[in-house]
């Protein structure tokens, strides 16, 4: 499958921690309504086949207290989220409001296999306390460490480019 080429092209700076983690607050929010519409379709599906009393049975007995499927749904949505995005473009909504994108090195959108990776790492840079994204810090030329592991990067876009 030929890499898509993103539009603009050129050669853009890396872009700095605070560029990327006001993109990440601002995708937080898109997040967690994400989270609350999947959890209450899973609910609504819930109640449909087991009924009303049923669940509240086993809520009440802590039987339905970190339901696997739930949070293995809430995951897959999640990263769902952010390949659609990555891979489709290089940029999340929080990632245009503040003019930036990820690609591969000549300029193309990262592959499945790549958003995979950053966004493992990127929740290993996040249990770390934040680590992965403070090597940006240290790093000359500003990668954290899901830039490394999926050989992608964030860069920033031109004033004009980035609100079209």
């Amino acid at each position: 499958m030929p890499k898509s080429a993103l539009r603009p092209q050129g050669d853009f700076p890396p872009a700095g921690l605070g560029r990327r983690l006001a993109a990440a607050l601002y995708d937080s929010f898109l997040c967690i309504a994400l989270l609350i519409v999947v959890g209450f379709i899973y609910k609504l599906i819930q109640m449909a086949i087991y009924g009303e009393a049923q669940l509240r049975q086993w809520s009440d007995a802590g039987a339905l207290d970190g339901d696997p499927l739930l949070s293995t749904l809430l995951l897959f949505s999640l990263f769902g989220f952010f390949a659609k995005f990555w891979t489709h473009g290089g940029q999340t909504l929080g990632m245009q409001v503040w003019g930036i994108r990820v690609q591969n090195a000549d300029g193309t959108a990262i592959s499945l296999w790549q958003a995979l990776l950053r966004f493992v790492i990127a929740g290993v840079s996040w249990l770390a306390l934040g680590l992965g994204f403070a090597w940006i810090l240290v790093d000359r030329r500003k990668r954290s460490w899901h830039d490394l592991y999926s050989d992608s990067l964030i860069v920033r876009l031109p004033k004009h480019a980035h609100r079209k």
